[in-house]
């Protein structure tokens, strides 16, 4: 009898270590973020973990130590991440990648403190963004630690955006906060005066500066704004009680009163006099969205942290479950194996691991993006304003030729002459990125948060009854729990899913999409054990089903694809962001096979590496392809009337006499026939015909494909449990149980 010769295989040994995660993130020539990353890590494991096992989470107040945590931030360089060398910190040009890993590796312990450091770049980021000249630089210098011979306290700021209940978390245009003039002097600034109520506002406790979001109650402004508030300012600043958390208590949280006069010169952006009225340079709506598309992806990338901090922990315990039992006697395989001597403890490990590849590829993915996209953002802004074009409608009018000729690049083959100058055009570079970034971002605060949170609990059911105690190794509890919250910053699902509903569908992401599924393609050609083969075909799938929605509609002939048909758009907002995961992590793997023989630390035991992360890739591609294959199909013919019997839907039927002469020429037609209609008009005793599948023959063909495609899933899942059945982990976690 003959064999096959299988490929041989290598297996990974060691938990992936900082050479290869630095280049999967693409910071192996970036020192200053490894020293940012180690230097977090170093407050993370020491500072917050002692916090965390001391019991500081057992407090909703604003305690000593966690105060003192602050200061660690200070001195570790991270409160500095956000601040350009001259305001103070040590990171030139873009942030997003050096504020990502910094709060990946406090995350990895703890949410709360991760979410601390957080809170004053929040409240910066709308000054950062959107500010005066004067306003970025007063308050980027009083929050940036103190340098060499000074002798003063980092100002820290809050955020306050949210109202109280009933506004709280539904809308960030329902707001209750108002401003007014207070005090108007010929030939004087005008001073405001600002009335907020604040609700989940985080780092009040310690904050010496609000930003805050306000509506105007006087006809002498115009519009909302963003206003900045100091503790020193005339009036009422009260931080309000702290809200009984019960996750993230290692930052601060609580509902303050603000009623307080400001010069007018605090509205973030500057302001213009127009017929005796103050004009927002900018409205509250504008800055938050330039805030949020940046901010959400640290938030994501914590509940990424959280999976992959929860893989070693997990090992261990299932290692070590039956160790001192009767049993389990030194050298057996209960002894050495434990729970991992069976399938599904590993299976479901590997989904876990597997997700928080997918999640942490995805955050960086878009942080880096992010990073690519600011210089060109500010880039655009100079271009079109030399060109007398002001304002967000003239751009997008502006921008239309540029979408255009951005299309075309994506459509052009490798060495056509037209792509050097198409490339080499920093508005459609602009245009490209700013689409992608359109849709990385919410998929990243929503699939991260989201599918992360139920994962996260699957983590913690892997660790049995020792998973909800207090001294549950990795504190896995109190991550699952944190997660949840996590899912809420920033806007809720529903927030991130209705920003996709309106990015994933405009022209040039479609035409990028597109260009992904071919690369896909080409990598499956060459490396079909990434699951990329997978992945383009659920791509395939879910782009033909997103147009066929757009242009179908239901019974009662109203469009299926709307604004207020969340049903359909949501629900394909969610495939996306499963495909936008997978394709990352793909992407991040072959990053590592192409660099990592050139590093000398990573190259040792590349080949293993590479392939248990090749199989996690294959793993998640075929999660991704089955809730994409199970949402389009729902949708698809989900929302086609059950068939009746009358006569227009019975038509497709047989009737008992066609098939009696049909049976002479088609022996065994009869048997094949499911609904058949007598003579006499009756019928089977059920509701109606069962319905067919008239018109989706392409939808069938495409699942089908992808069904063929995820042929080899399962041996990768497989081959992935065996390395984590054998690979090696430390002795004991490196901070305290």
């Amino acid at each position: 009898m003959g064999t096959v010769a299988l490929p041989e295989t290598k297996t990974m040994l060691t938990l992936p270590g900082d050479a290869v995660r630095q280049i999967l993130w693409r910071f192996a020539d970036r020192f200053d973020l490894q020293m940012l990353v180690a230097s977090a890590r170093g407050v993370a494991r020491g500072t917050v973990a002692r916090m965390v096992a001391a019991g500081e989470r057992n407090t909703h107040e604003w305690t000593a130590a966690k105060d003192e945590m602050l200061d660690a931030f200070d001195r570790a360089g991270i409160t500095a991440a956000f601040m350009e060398p001259e305001e103070g910190g040590f990171i030139v040009g873009p942030k997003n990648l050096a504020l990502g890993l910094a709060a990946f590796e406090l995350a990895w312990v703890d949410g709360g403190a991760a979410t601390a450091s957080l809170a004053g770049f929040l409240a910066l980021s709308p000054i950062h963004e959107r500010g005066t000249l004067e306003q970025v630089a007063r308050y980027k210098k009083l929050s940036a630690p103190p340098q060499a011979g000074e002798d003063r306290k980092p100002w820290r700021g809050a955020f306050a955006l949210t109202e109280p209940i009933p506004y709280v978390g539904v809308d960030t245009g329902m707001m209750s906060g108002k401003v007014r003039v207070a005090d108007w002097n010929d030939g004087a600034e005008p001073v405001l005066e600002v009335d907020k109520r604040g609700r989940f506002i985080t780092g009040i406790a310690f904050a010496n500066f609000v930003t805050a979001a306000v509506n105007s109650d006087d006809a002498r402004i115009k519009g909302s704004c963003v206003v900045i508030l100091e503790e020193t300012d005339a009036g009422t600043f009260d931080r309000g009680t702290p809200t009984k958390k019960l996750v993230h208590q290692l930052s601060s949280t609580g509902d303050p009163v603000f009623n307080l006069k400001v010069p007018a010169n605090r509205i973030v952006g500057g302001y213009t006099l127009k017929d005796g009225v103050i004009v927002p340079n900018f409205n509250h709506t504008e800055i938050i969205d330039a805030v949020f598309r940046r901010t959400r992806v640290p938030v994501g990338l914590m509940t990424a942290a959280k999976l992959l901090s929860a893989v070693e922990p997990v090992i261990r315990y299932q290692r070590q479950r039956f160790r001192g039992a009767e049993g389990a006697k030194p050298g057996s395989v209960r002894y050495e194996h434990g729970i991992q001597q069976r399938e599904d403890a590993l299976h479901r490990l590997v989904d876990v691991w597997a997700t928080g590849e997918a999640a942490t590829s995805l955050g960086f993915a878009t942080a880096r993006l992010f990073d690519e996209l600011d210089p060109l953002e500010k880039q655009k802004t100079s271009i079109l304003k030399e060109r007398g074009v002001v304002g967000g409608r003239a751009e997008m009018r502006a921008l239309k030729e540029s979408e255009q000729r951005a299309i075309e690049l994506l459509r052009l083959k490798e060495g056509d002459p037209r792509r050097g100058e198409l490339e080499a055009d920093p508005l459609v570079q602009y245009v490209l990125k700013d689409a992608e970034a359109n849709v990385l971002c919410p998929a990243t605060k929503l699939w991260n948060t989201g599918h992360g949170a139920n994962m996260m609990r699957e983590a913690v059911s892997l660790m049995g009854g020792y998973g909800i105690t207090e001294d549950c190794p990795g504190f896995l509890a109190n991550k699952w729990m944190d997660a949840q919250l996590e899912a809420t910053y920033e806007g809720p699902e529903a927030v991130q899913r209705r920003q996709l509903t309106v990015t994933m569908t405009s022209e040039v992401f479609l035409a990028e999409f597109a260009a992904w599924t071919a690369a896909m393609r080409g990598i499956a050609s060459t490396r079909p054990g990434t699951g990329a083969c997978t992945l383009a075909s659920a791509m395939n799938l879910w782009a033909w089903s997103l147009h066929y929605l757009q242009h179908a509609t239901d019974p009662a002939g109203n469009k299926l694809y709307h604004g207020q048909r969340q049903g359909v758009t949501f629900a394909l907002a969610d495939a996306l962001s499963w495909l936008v995961a997978s394709r990352c992590q793909i992407q991040d793997v072959l990053e590592l096979e192409t660099r990592g023989a050139a590093d000398a630390v990573a190259a040792e035991g590349l080949a293993g590496t590479v392939q248990f992360l090749s199989d996690l890739c294959h793993t998640q591609a075929a999660q991704a392809a089955g809730e994409v294959s199970r949402i389009c199909a729902e949708l698809v013919f989900g929302y086609n009337r059950h068939p009746a019997w009358d006569e227009e839907e019975h038509r497709s039927c047989f009737l008992s006499g066609e098939l009696e002469e049909l049976e002479e020429t088609m022996p065994g037609i009869m048997a094949m026939a499911v609904d058949v209609v007598q003579a006499d008009g009756s019928h089977p005793a059920k509701a109606g015909p069962c319905a067919g599948c008239a018109g989706s023959s392409e939808f069938l063909r495409l699942q089908s494909k992808l069904t063929t495609c995820l042929t080899g899933a399962r041996l990768a899942k497989d081959r992935a449990a065996e390395t984590v059945s054998k690979v090696m982990i430390p002795e004991a976690l490196d901070y305290p149980a």
